[in-house]
């Protein structure tokens, strides 16, 4: 907490924070379905191009309005009503999925499926400008390791619990009846999401001066002229962009290389995603710590080389027992990443353009996610299942390697301060 504060706004920040995470509670409960859906469509026979569609589909969305988006939250003088609403609106979906399951034919679902996913692509935008602004604007510039450490450690033990339980159950009903109640009983989170969230109590914003296009080309223009402003913003969004590119090319891959390779069932298969969670537990300890010993850029090496290993490894040895421990392991990597990429990212902006800038990181993000799921899937009909995980691995050393290059800036920032002070001294 920040103690410069009065003692009436630092219990705002307290019962912000505490909001924060009990509704990151709903949001996890909700979200356990969803490492479920790629294997649903599977069991409904979809093919490899339609699982991939699943991840594409919000990159479509998101290249072509997300920006829009971004400006039109910018001029919102309360951003958290937004935040709660687009929350409720996705993980609605969950339940529409579980319904129609209950009453449409199996060869319907998978275009119905992928119908209710690709409505969700607009509240999916929404929600992560608003979620990266509103976490900012709760955490403030020295908290946001601790809040979302706490938020995410909490997401990562009510999955961890969930996912428990559906997998000891979802192999005692019969397809498809057990998918259609997990997704409905699952959705029943965002509701406790919901309520929560729209407690969350932040000032007003000032909307800052938006220049005033008239043309395409013009906001092109006022745009170019935002980032010229922000080189730091550029080179580690350009970085990012290729590592996110890196895991969103395996997000299709791997559920498809497990079930069709490995050969898990729903069980194993739920028992992966759930090893992988319960270390990003003891992840989200440990980064903080580990950030403030070493810093925020060996975290982010760390880190990133890391995570080079899981698909590397998945790849070379196919047995359910080892891609255990390779999952867990790389929830230790896991959980540093999301919180460095967020610290770091946010560090790049201007405060009173946070929104704008979000939603222009989020486009790139959304360029990887259409993108790399279908180069991935594609690739998989060529070099199998196994190739395609090869591949990420190589582009996530990629990503490493370009974030251990030195940073020029910071470089050259560096040497005009050594003249400074040798001038002064």
């Amino acid at each position: 907490m920040n103690p410069n504060l009065s003692e009436e706004a630092q219990a705002i920040q307290r019962r912000n924070f505490r909001y924060v995470q009990i509704d990151a509670v709903g949001v996890s409960i909700s979200n356990i379905a969803a490492p479920f859906l790629p294997a649903f469509l599977n069991h409904l026979g979809a093919s490899n191009f339609q699982v991939g569609l699943l991840s594409s589909m919000p990159g479509f969305t998101g290249l072509l309005l997300a920006i829009m988006v971004g400006r039109f939250l910018q001029t919102r003088r309360a951003i958290v009503p937004w935040y709660s609403l687009s929350r409720l609106l996705v993980i609605s979906c969950y339940f529409l999925t579980g319904l129609l399951t209950l009453f449409l034919p199996q060869k319907a679902m998978i275009v119905s499926t992928l119908l209710i996913w690709a409505l969700a692509t607009l509240p999916q935008i929404a929600l992560a400008v608003a979620f990266s602004v509103v976490m900012n604007a709760v955490a403030g510039p020295e908290g946001r390791y601790a809040l979302l450490s706490r938020r995410w450690a909490i997401f990562g033990l009510t999955s961890f619990l969930g996912t428990l339980l559906v997998s000891r159950v979802i192999d005692l009903i019969a397809f498809p009846l057990n998918y259609a109640l997990m997704f409905l009983t699952l959705s029943l989170g965002g509701l406790f999401s919901y309520y929560f969230s729209s407690r969350i109590t932040l000032p007003d914003q000032v909307p800052p001066p938006l220049s005033k296009s008239v043309s395409v080309l013009e906001t092109l223009r006022n745009y170019g002229t935002m980032l010229k402003g922000a080189p730091a913003f550029v080179s580690f969004a350009g970085k990012r962009f290729v590592y996110l590119s890196a895991l969103a090319l395996s997000a299709p891959i791997m559920p498809l290389y497990l079930i069709k390779d490995v050969h898990a069932t729903d069980s194993q298969y739920a028992t992966v995603n759930m090893s992988m969670t319960l270390v990003m537990l003891a992840g989200y300890f440990l980064w903080p710590w580990v950030s403030r010993k070493r810093s925020g850029r060996f975290v982010l090496l760390a880190t990133s080389l890391g995570l080079t290993l899981y698909p590397a490894l998945a790849a070379s040895v196919p047995h359910i027992e080892w891609i255990f421990f390779f999952a867990g392991v790389a929830g230790l990597f896991q959980a540093g990443l999301d919180l460095v990429f967020f610290d770091e990212l946010m560090k790049t902006m201007p405060p009173e353009y946070s929104a704008t800038f979000v939603s222009l990181a989020q486009s790139m993000q959304y360029l990887s996610t259409i993108i790399a799921p279908m180069l991935g899937t594609w690739l998989s009909e060529y070099i199998g299942l196994d190739g395609a995980l090869w591949v990420s691995a190589g582009l996530r050393l990629l990503g490493f390697l370009l974030f251990l290059m030195p940073d020029r800036r910071r470089m050259k920032q560096a040497a005009v301060a050594v003249e400074s002070s040798g001038e002064t001294g």
